[in-house]
């Protein structure tokens, strides 16, 4: 065998190595489990902190709209202690043509060491022609055998699947990081370094995906994107407060 059919018969097994390895590498990250147990010292968890993707700070409100449709994302002065955790309320309101759709009081802790933030349940009061007519995906952890699931990694990492609601028959919706460097343009703004996240269910088929800004939090769900960034902190330090996009 000459020197030249040595090289290409080396060549070639090299290659055969590195597929394979390739191979098992994307097999391993498709089969990667859903975390769903979070070793948590409970009093490291603070009720106000900041995430990268995710703010924990009073007053601190994201409006996203679409068409007719508008949600309000509204961090409240408020806490409740739920599974033994003093949380921070954070409450959604959703509305469509100016009436009430849905109301919901979310309840957060951060982690003072990694900057995560757990998802501890919600109340939920779902409207019809102005009244509530349902509490629909309402959970807490620690009642009826839910658990805290994680909203948002400090670090987070593409690959990353984990659990963000755990209470079976009710809610079991989990995150897969997709990508840390998105680039989104809304009318007037581009967002960088934006954090896509694919959003599935254990308890039914479909996916969803959302953007967050880096230093912002949430900037797109489904159809909606957002219009207003109001900061009452960023106020007291001389910066601008309130930002409205596409005008």
């Amino acid at each position: 065998m000459n020197t030249l059919t040595i090289l290409r018969s080396l060549t070639a097994v090299t290659l055969a190595v590195a597929v394979t390895a390739c191979a098992a590498e994307k097999a391993a990250a498709e089969e990667r489990p859903w975390c769903d147990i979070f070793s948590v010292d409970k009093a490291d968890l603070a009720d106000t902190g900041k995430n990268a993707y995710f703010m924990l700070v009073p007053g601190y409100r994201l409006i996203l709209e679409h068409g007719n449709q508008r949600l309000v994302i509204s961090v409240l002065d408020e806490t409740k202690v739920v599974d033994g955790v003093k949380t921070r309320v954070v409450e959604e309101r959703e509305t469509q043509d100016g009436r009430l759709v849905e109301v919901s009081r979310n309840y957060y802790a951060m982690s003072r060491t990694t900057g995560d933030v757990y998802y501890f349940g919600e109340d939920v009061d779902i409207y019809k022609d102005g009244k509530v007519t349902s509490h629909k995906g309402a959970w807490l952890a620690g009642v009826n055998g839910a658990k805290f699931g994680l909203m948002m990694p400090g670090r987070p990492e593409v690959g990353d699947r984990y659990y963000q609601e755990l209470a079976p028959g009710i809610a079991m919706d989990r995150a897969e990081i997709i990508s840390l460097r998105e680039r989104f343009t809304t009318p007037a703004k581009t967002f960088e370094r934006c954090l896509r996240v694919r959003e599935t269910s254990g308890m039914k088929s479909g996916s969803e995906d959302k953007l967050y800004a880096y230093g912002v939090g949430l900037i797109k769900d489904g159809n909606l994107l957002l219009v207003e960034v109001d900061c009452p902190e960023c106020k007291s330090k001389g910066v601008q407060h309130s930002i409205r996009f596409g005008q």
